[in-house]
């Protein structure tokens, strides 16, 4: 079954897309994780990296490429990115755990120390996961990013957080 017609990626899938970092990039500390497998005419993520680790170029339906070893993980490609498919992992955060990033785009915003429900590609609960770091600059156009700390062994299947119930 395609992506097209199933919605998402599996973890498989992303690891065999040509974009996805090595093992050697993810030891350098965090990284982008470009899941963006169709050609569509799209380019912020390029124009939004300094550091040159993504190329689109010419046609602007080609897919991202990734330069592991320019990107400093700085999310800002997270933020620009209209299909909410880059993330940012960090398999360095400690020995037992790592760290992924997420846009977020549902209020409230969860707080750092808050304890959540990350989920998979699916929206399925995945574990517990604790809220390391939220950013909502004026910036991010309405486009927050959530880190949270997540077990090594489920870090490529976290892609988000259970949304928070409104007070």
């Amino acid at each position: 079954m395609s992506v097209k017609e199933k919605g998402y990626l599996t973890t498989e899938e992303v690891r065999a897309l040509p974009q996805y970092p090595t093992e050697e990039d993810f030891k350098r500390g965090p990284m982008a994780v470009i899941e963006c497998p169709q050609e569509i005419p799209c380019n912020p993520c390029e124009t939004s990296c300094r550091f040159n680790a993504i190329h689109v170029g010419k046609p602007i339906t080609t897919i991202p490429q990734f330069t592991g070893e320019n990107c400093t993980g700085c999310a800002v490609c997270v933020t620009r990115c209209p299909g909410l498919a880059i993330f940012v992992v960090d398999k360095t955060y400690s020995e037992d755990m790592a760290t992924v990033t997420f846009p977020h785009e549902y209020r409230p915003l969860p707080k750092k120390g808050d304890i959540v429900d990350a989920v998979n590609r699916q929206g399925q609960f995945v574990c517990k996961a604790e809220v390391l770091r939220v950013l909502n600059p004026k910036a991010f156009d309405h486009t927050s990013i959530v880190t949270l700390i997540v077990p090594q062994d489920v870090v490529d299947d976290v892609r988000g957080m259970k949304r928070l119930p409104r007070d």
